[in-house]
């Protein structure tokens, strides 16, 4: 995959060009939290994230708060390139987008919902071939606000589960808004033996870690007092094939959607967006 340098020095991800100039060895998988319960500028805001999966192609993109309006301007923008399955219709809910291609097949898609949510959350399980892979893809947006951490704990608990059970010869990601604070994940003393955690596995750069970094993200009206929390909500999470079976190695993780767009002057959401690139690694013939 080729990288452009702008002109003042920071690393961007290019544009894939298209499917004469994608490289068939690489996998791209995008997970963003959109902010459609954000009610303004809300056109220009989805418009961008458009653009952006647009430009830069992703194989699979993984969308939270999806509401009704926003996944109309979606469809418009994308639905002759991307084949996209929606948790719900109404509220706000979770999409994922499986690029149309020759290549591709959708075998099962399906909600599962947490027992335990108090804010009607789920897990949507897109099942997939693609590209000679088979594909597990687990989209969430786990239970939000620090007082719901052991709802959330077990959200995710139930999530990693699910992941250890599936076929073997699949390629499993999970992943989104999290809404996971660190210390909740290190009280589970490890993750179950075969899941990895794709930012960790990336080499754990802090200038990618937080993703909700109200900081330097100020679409959120932040009222409570003077602290400004960064946190790393977004997260993607791999269980590999087995070892005869097409395979995924993570080569990059990289932050999008930190630019203000020219109208508004706002990010496209109060969330950063995360995309990571994988090499694509064959199975046995």
């Amino acid at each position: 995959m080729a990288y452009s340098v702008p002109k003042q020095g920071v690393w961007k991800m290019a544009s894939r060009g298209g499917p004469e100039g994608e490289n068939t060895n690489i996998f791209r998988l995008m997970s963003w939290n959109i902010d459609g319960l954000d009610e303004r500028n809300t056109e220009e805001r989805t418009g961008a994230a458009c653009d952006t999966i647009m430009k830069l192609a992703p194989d699979v993109v993984f969308l939270q708060e999806v509401v009704p309006t926003t996944h109309t301007l979606l469809k418009a923008r994308l639905s002759s390139k991307y084949t996209i399955h929606a948790a719900n219709s109404i509220g706000y809910y979770t999409c994922t987008l499986v690029k149309n291609s020759s290549e591709s097949c959708i075998t099962t898609s399906l909600v599962q919902p947490f027992s335990n949510t108090k804010m009607g959350r789920n897990l949507l399980i897109v099942n997939a071939s693609y590209k000679n892979m088979y594909l597990s893809l687990m989209n969430t947006h786990l239970e939000s606000t620090g007082p719901a951490a052991a709802e959330r704990l077990l959200q995710f608990q139930q999530a990693l589960g699910e992941m250890q059970i599936q076929d073997p010869d699949r390629v499993v990601f999970f992943g989104g808004d999290t809404n996971l604070r660190d210390k909740e994940v290190a009280s589970m003393r490890g993750l179950p033996q075969g899941i990895v955690d794709q930012w960790e596995a990336c080499g754990a750069d802090k200038k990618t870690k937080f993703t909700w970094d109200t900081t330097t993200n100020d679409n959120l009206d932040w009222q409570s007092g003077s602290f400004k929390p960064k946190l790393r909500f977004d997260r993607l999470f791999q269980r590999p094939a087995a070892g005869h079976a097409t395979n995924l190695s993570i080569s990059s993780f990289k932050l999008i959607g930190k630019e203000r767009l020219p109208g508004c002057q706002r990010f496209p959401s109060d969330h950063y967006g995360i995309v990571c690139d994988f090499d694509i690694l064959p199975g046995e013939v």
